[in-house]
């Protein structure tokens, strides 16, 4: 087992590329449909109010079931072989896909807003096994690589399926079938790739069934509390969700109020934001050569907070703005590749899947929050769209504060 984990599984460079094929089309999938809803309730004649409630009605559905799954998820991770789990929950996509299918060919809005639904559960069930099986499958000096790869190409597939979504909306206008057709088809290709990752023994098979998800993260909290690196690692996760979902929903504002920008150059802006950190999520997987390299969370808090400053000044420009966003999601992915290898790392085998699926739930209570956040400070606060960016930047260096107490220098792959 030990030479197992010091030089991964037998073929375990075709399993990992499977994965990561696997994961973009997730990820595109997700995204595709959710937006593809999204701007078909935008561009309808409903009045604004409700228009807006469904809007946000459709990012809660997405996200709830992570909180309410999640912990389940991270019980199948461990209970059963992490591939197969995988496998299981790309072929239930694909029934999912075709029931998103007719609800958009028969523009029932109802049934839309119940395959976002749906696809979140798959999502939220899918994600444990997703990270977890990273360190049963790599060499351990590779799992800073393998991170930053599962980042680079998590947020290429985020960005190409939200400009997907618009270019479906406009070619397939009328006819959204078809929409839901090609993602159907997609999933089938997503399945087929998840067959191919490296079958792996169950992590945990005696694992009892844990059915109150409450009791559930409290138990895994607890556990995780015992271990200093992990505990700080698991805020530091929760942390960078919330900055991420605050620069996220603030950025759309900002474009539009004080930049002034269409639709479609606001997209730009947020394929400035995922680009810098899927190029930082690999310059952080290269850079930790082998080990955990600890000292890139401080280094990426501090740029975020750097980058943020002349974001929220008065009278920047749309040159200087676009290049302190893509330094803000460079610097994210700096800070985000090191603290999810701890996170993937440091729980016992047996225990992976249940972190997991623990940290999944703490990540969509602090995208939650950060609904709320953005809420008080505008409203409460009366803070403007530039004061709002200001914030997430000493919010990030508190949590890379934080989370950098930890260790100085590395974590060792042991």
């Amino acid at each position: 087992m030990s030479e197992t984990l010091e030089h991964g599984v037998p073929g375990w460079r075709r399993g990992f590329w499977c994965l990561m094929v696997t994961q973009f089309q997730t990820a595109f999938s997700d995204n595709a449909l959710k937006n593809l809803v999204i701007l078909l309730v935008l561009g309808s004649a409903l009045p604004v109010e409700e228009r807006d409630t469904r809007v946000a009605l459709a990012g809660a559905l997405f996200a709830a079931p992570f909180i309410l799954f999640s912990m389940l998820g991270g019980w199948l991770a461990d209970r059963f072989s992490k591939p197969l789990i995988m496998g299981y929950v790309k072929l239930a996509e694909i029934g999912i896909m075709l029931f998103a299918a007719l609800a958009l060919a028969w523009g029932w809005s109802a049934l839309e807003l119940a395959a976002i639904f749906l696809m979140g559960c798959h999502s939220a069930l899918f994600a444990p096994s997703k990270y977890g099986v990273l360190p049963e499958l790599l060499p351990h000096d590779r799992l800073s690589w393998g991170n930053g790869i599962l980042e680079l190409l998590t947020f290429l597939g985020i960005i190409f399926g939200i400009a997907a979504a618009g270019l479906l909306a406009e070619t397939f206008a009328g006819h959204q079938g078809w929409s839901g057709l090609l993602l159907a088809a997609l999933a089938v290709f997503g399945w087929a790739c998840s067959r191919g990752i490296c079958r792996l023994p169950a992590a945990n098979p005696g694992c009892a069934p844990r059915i109150n998800p409450v009791t559930d993260l409290w138990a895994r909290l607890r556990l995780m509390r015992l271990d200093r690196d992990l505990w700080r690692a698991c805020w530091g996760n929760t942390g960078f969700f919330f900055v991420a979902a605050l620069v996220q929903m603030n950025l759309m504002i900002y474009g539009q109020d004080v930049l002034r920008l269409t639709q479609a150059q606001n997209a730009y802006l947020t394929l400035a934001l995922a680009l810098g950190i899927g190029v930082g999520s690999v310059a952080a997987g290269y850079a930790s050569r082998g080990k955990i390299e600890y000292r890139l969370v401080p280094i990426g808090a501090a740029g975020l907070a750097l980058c943020s400053l002349p974001m929220g000044l008065a009278g920047v420009s749309l040159p200087v703005f676009v290049a302190c966003l893509a330094g803000l999601g460079f610097s994210a992915g700096l800070f985000i590749v090191p603290i999810a290898a701890v996170l993937q790392h440091r729980p016992a085998p047996e225990d992976k899947g249940a972190v997991q699926g623990a940290a999944n739930v703490l990540s969509f209570l602090g995208i939650l929050a950060a609904s709320g956040a953005q809420w008080v400070a505008g409203q409460v606060w009366h803070l403007g769209p530039g004061q709002i960016f200001w914030l997430c930047g000493a919010c990030a260096l508190l949590t890379g504060a934080y989370s950098a107490i930890s260790r100085g220098r590395f974590i060792e792959a042991e």
